[in-house]
C-alpha cells in the first residue's frame, strides 16, 4: 500500500495511503459519535496561511552563484544554479542565513557527494521505517480484530508519529542539504528526460521528492486525523442483512404493508441471520455472489436500494450496525426486530423500546468535508501542486489528470461496451439493471456456489495462522522458486482485520509486511479469502520492492495503481490456488471481457470522485448537505451519460457508493488505472509462462516513472488500447 508512495512520503498524509487502504474500527458503542456540526470555513488557505507559507525572498542569488562557481569551478555551475533555486524556493527567514548555509553545505567533490547521498538514503530508511512501525502499533487495535476497543483507541489511531518528520527535516536544514546537492524535477522534465536517467539519478530524484512540498506538521497531523476519522466512520458502517425485509413490507409482523402490496402476503427475510456487511465492500461482493442464487435478483435489487439510501443519506440512522432494527429499504420503514431474530453477536448497546426512521444527517459528507478542509490548508505550502487534486495526480501518481481522465473516457465511450452489455444480457436472459454494474458472470467459480466456496475456505483457513502457514505453498503454485517463496513468506504477518482488509508494507529492511483480511468466528469465508489473496499480492510486491531493489529510495512501485495491478494478478488466480479452475480458451475469453467490464464500472466511479473534489474547490464554504446533494448530481450525470443506456434506471446515484471516497479520499482513480496496467501485465505474463519470475522482475524495478516502469515490465506505456482490442477479439470482432 504506502510503498507505492515511498518516494513522496509526506503526501501519504495529504491524500491517504496506497494499496488497499487500512480501515480502522469505529469508536466503541459507549461513546457514539454525534453528527458533526457544520462549521463555515475561514478563508485561511487563501490569505493568512499563504503569507505564512511564502518563502523569504533570497537576495543576491546571482552574486552567490558567481562566488560558488569561483570556488568549485565552472563545471559545477549547472548544479550550483539548480541547487540555489531549489533551496531558495522553500527557505524561510527562521531557517537562518542563506548564504552561510549554502557555502558550508554545497558539495562538489564526487566522493563527498556519493557519501552524503548514501548517508541520507540509509537514514531516511531508518527514520521513515521506525516511525511507520510506531504508527502501525498505534493503529493495531483499530486495524485488527484482536480484542475489544477502548475509548482511547480511536485517539491513538488518529495520532501520526511521522506528521512532523518532514517539517523537522526542514527546520534542521537536512532537507535543504538534499535540495542543494541533488536534483528535483517537475513532471514535464521527468517525462522528457527520465527514460535516460540512471538508477542512481532516479534514487536522487526520490530523495529530493520527499521535500517537494513543505507542509507544517500541525497541518499534516490535521490531515492524518481527518483521514482517520473517515476510516473510523466507514469501518463501523455495517448493514445487518437478515434485518432487511423485502418489498412486501412488514406484513409478517402485523404492521402496515407498503401501498399496493397484496393483502395476506407475508414479508420475507432474504438474507441469513448473522450476515453483517460493511459498506460498500461487502455489500458489493454479496451482490456479485448472488448471481448464483435462485432468488439472487431480489437480493441484488435490495442491496442496490440500500446503496442508494446510503449515497443520498436517506438511510435511517437507526439501522446502521444495529440488528435490533428491521428495515424495508424500499419504503424506508423501520420496526423493532423481534427479540428472537436479534443475533447474539449484536453490538452491546443501551436497550431501546422505540425506533425512528430519521435519516443519517449527512454524516457521510461531513467526513469528506473535514478531509477536504484539512487538505486545503496544505495548498499554500505546495507551490508546485497547489491543490490536493494536483498533489495526488502530479506528485503522487506522476500522471497528469488530463491524461488519466482521457484514459477513463476512452473506456467509458468505447463502442465495445454495448457489445459486452449485449453479451451479458444474452447470458442472463433479461434486460440489465443497475445491479449488473457488478456483473460477476465472467469470473469462473469452479462450478461452485458461494456457499460451497465458503465451506471450502472456512475449512482450509479457520484462522489467520492457517492462511499464513499456507503462503509458501501459494507462492510456489504461482511460480515462485521454493526458497524464494519461503523467504517472502517469512517477511509477511497475517492479522484478522476489523474492516474489509488491507495490506501494510514495511518501510525498512528488517521489518515485515502485514496482511489483514476479515475472518469470521467460523473461519475465513470466500469473500475474505478472495481479499486475502489480493492483499497477498500487495505484500509480495512490498517485500520484493524493498528487499530486492538496488536503492531503498526506490522501494515500491510508481504509484498505487501499480501495486493494485500487481495485486489483481494474484487475485485473478484465487480459484486456481484452491485447485478449482484451469485456464481454457473460454475462461480466457471471459477474463478479458470481465476486465473491461470492471474497468468500465470503476472508471465512472473515479471520475465522480474527482469531479466532487473539483466541486469542493469551487464551493469551499459548502455545508455537508450541499456537498451531498452535489455528489448525487455529479453521480447522476455520469450515470445518465454512460451507464443508463445499458443498465437503465436513469438518475441512479450508485456511482457514489464507494467508501474509499470517505475513508481514503482521491484514491479511486488508482483502480481503473490498475485494471489497465494489470491487463497489460497479464498479457505479458501469459506470453512468458509463470507469474512468479515475471512478478519478481517487475516488482524489484522499483519506484520510477509510471511509463518507464511499464515499458520495462510489459513493453509499452500505459494504454487502454490492449484491453479494448483484446475485448473486441474476444467478442468475435477484429483483433
Amino acid at each position: 500500500m504506502r510503498s507505492a508512495l515511498a518516494h513522496l512520503a509526506p503526501l501519504v498524509l495529504l491524500a491517504g495511503c496506497g494499496g488497499e487502504p487500512p480501515r480502522p474500527a469505529a469508536p466503541p458503542p459507549c461513546a457514539p459519535e454525534p453528527p458533526a456540526a457544520v462549521a463555515k470555513p475561514s478563508s485561511e488557505p487563501a490569505a493568512v496561511a499563504a503569507s505564512a507559507a511564502a518563502p523569504t525572498v533570497v537576495a543576491g542569488l546571482t552574486a552567490l552563484e558567481t562566488e560558488l562557481v569561483g570556488k568549485h569551478g565552472e563545471a559545477q555551475r549547472p548544479r550550483i544554479k539548480r541547487g540555489l533555486a531549489q533551496v531558495a524556493s522553500l527557505w524561510r527567514a527562521e531557517d537562518g542565513e542563506f548564504a552561510t548555509f549554502v557555502r558550508e553545505q554545497f558539495l562538489s567533490d564526487p566522493a563527498a557527494v556519493d557519501a552524503t547521498f548514501a548517508r541520507l538514503e540509509g537514514l531516511m530508511e531508518q527514520l521513515e521505517g521506525h516511525l511507520h512501525e510506531m504508527g502501525r502499533a498505534l493503529r493495531f487495535p483499530t486495524d485488527t480484530d484482536t480484542g475489544p476497543l477502548f475509548p482511547v483507541d480511536p485517539l491513538l489511531a488518529g495520532y501520526e508519529p511521522a506528521a512532523h518528520l518532514y517539517e523537522d527535516l526542514f527546520k534542521s536544514r537536512i532537507a535543504f542539504v538534499a535540495l542543494l546537492n541533488f536534483p528535483l524535477s517537475d513532471l514535464a522534465t521527468k517525462n522528457a528526460e527520465g527514460e535516460g536517467w540512471s538508477r542512481r539519478r532516479w534514487a536522487e530524484e526520490r530523495l529530493t521528492g520527499r521535500f517537494a512540498v513543505r507542509i507544517p506538521g500541525e497541518i499534516a497531523q490535521d490531515i492524518a486525523r481527518a483521514n482517520t476519522e473517515g476510516d473510523l466512520y466507514i469501518s463501523d458502517y455495517n448493514i445487518w442483512m437478515h434485518h432487511l425485509v423485502n418489498e412486501k413490507g412488514f406484513g409478517a409482523q402485523g404492521a402496515e404493508r407498503r401501498p399496493g402490496a397484496p393483502s395476506g402476503e407475508p414479508s420475507e427475510r432474504l438474507f441469513p441471520a448473522g450476515l453483517r456487511l460493511i459498506s460498500h465492500w461487502n455489500l458489493r461482493d454479496e451482490l456479485k455472489a448472488d448471481y448464483g442464487d435462485p432468488r439472487g435478483l431480489e437480493k441484488q435489487r435490495t442491496i442496490v436500494q440500500v446503496m442508494e439510501r446510503i449515497v443520498t443519506q436517506t438511510i435511517p440512522a437507526a439501522v446502521i450496525d444495529d440488528p435490533r432494527v428491521d428495515w424495508n429499504p424500499f419504503t424506508n420503514e423501520v420496526r423493532l426486530a423481534p427479540a428472537a431474530d436479534v443475533e447474539p453477536s449484536a453490538p452491546k448497546r443501551a436497550p431501546i423500546t422505540t425506533v425512528s426512521a430519521s435519516p443519517e444527517p449527512f454524516v457521510r459528507y461531513q467526513k469528506l468535508l473535514t478531509s477536504f478542509r484539512a487538505s486545503r490548508r496544505a495548498d499554500p505550502y505546495s507551490p508546485i501542486a497547489n491543490t490536493a487534486i494536483k498533489r495526488r495526480f502530479e506528485l503522487g501518481r506522476e500522471i497528469g489528470e488530463d491524461r488519466v481522465r482521457a484514459l477513463f473516457l476512452e473506456i467509458l465511450g468505447s463502442g465495445t461496451i454495448p457489445k459486452v452489455a449485449a453479451e451479458i444480457e444474452r447470458r442472463l436472459g433479461r434486460k440489465l439493471g443497475p445491479q449488473d454494474l457488478w456483473y460477476a458472470g465472467f469470473k469462473a467459480r469452479g462450478g461452485k456456489t458461494e456457499a460451497e466456496l465458503d465451506a471450502i475456505t472456512r475449512k482450509k483457513y479457520p484462522d489467520a495462522k492457517a492462511f499464513a502457514a499456507d503462503i509458501p505453498r501459494i507462492l510456489v503454485a504461482l511460480g515462485f522458486p521454493k526458497d524464494q517463496a519461503k523467504t517472502i513468506a517469512e517477511r509477511i504477518v497475517v492479522d484478522p482485520s476489523r474492516g474489509a482488509g488491507h495490506a501494510m508494507e514495511p518501510r525498512r529492511r528488517g521489518d515485515k509486511a502485514r496482511l489483514r483480511t476479515r475472518i469470521e468466528k467460523d473461519g475465513m469465508n470466500y469473500k475474505g479469502y478472495n481479499i486475502a489473496v489480493h492483499e497477498l499480492g500487495h505484500n509480495v510486491e512490498q517485500v520484493l520492492s524493498l528487499y530486492d531493489v538496488d536503492h531503498t529510495l526506490l522501494a515500491g512501485v510508481p504509484n498505487n495503481a501499480f501495486t493494485e495491478a500487481l495485486a489483481f494478478t494474484f487475485q485473478a488466480r484465487d480459484l486456481e490456488l484452491l485447485g478449482l479452475q484451469k485456464t481454457t480458451a473460454e475462461s480466457e475469453r471471459d477474463r478479458v471481457l470481465g476486465e473491461l467490464w470492471a474497468a468500465w464500472e470503476i472508471a465512472g466511479v473515479a471520475l465522480v470522485e474527482t469531479d466532487v473534489w473539483h466541486w469542493l474547490y469551487e464551493h469551499p464554504d459548502a455545508t455537508a448537505e450541499e456537498l451531498g446533494k452535489a455528489t448525487v448530481t455529479i453521480a447522476k450525470k455520469y450515470w445518465n451519460q454512460y451507464y443508463a443506456p445499458h443498465l437503465g434506471s436513469p438518475d441512479s446515484a450508485l456511482l457514489a457508493i464507494y467508501s474509499h471516497a470517505i475513508s481514503t479520499p482521491l484514491y479511486l482513480p488508482d483502480y481503473p488505472l490498475g485494471h489497465l496496467i494489470a491487463f497489460q501485465i497479464e498479457e505479458h505474463v501469459r506470453k512468458q509462462g509463470k507469474l512468479g519470475p515475471e512478478f519478481e522482475r517487475m516488482a524489484k524495478y522499483g519506484s520510477v516513472l509510471p511509463d518507464l516502469w511499464m515499458k520495462h515490465a510489459a513493453g509499452e506505456a500505459i494504454s487502454a488500447g490492449p484491453l479494448l482490442r483484446a475485448a473486441e477479439k474476444a467478442l468475435g470482432g477484429k483483433p
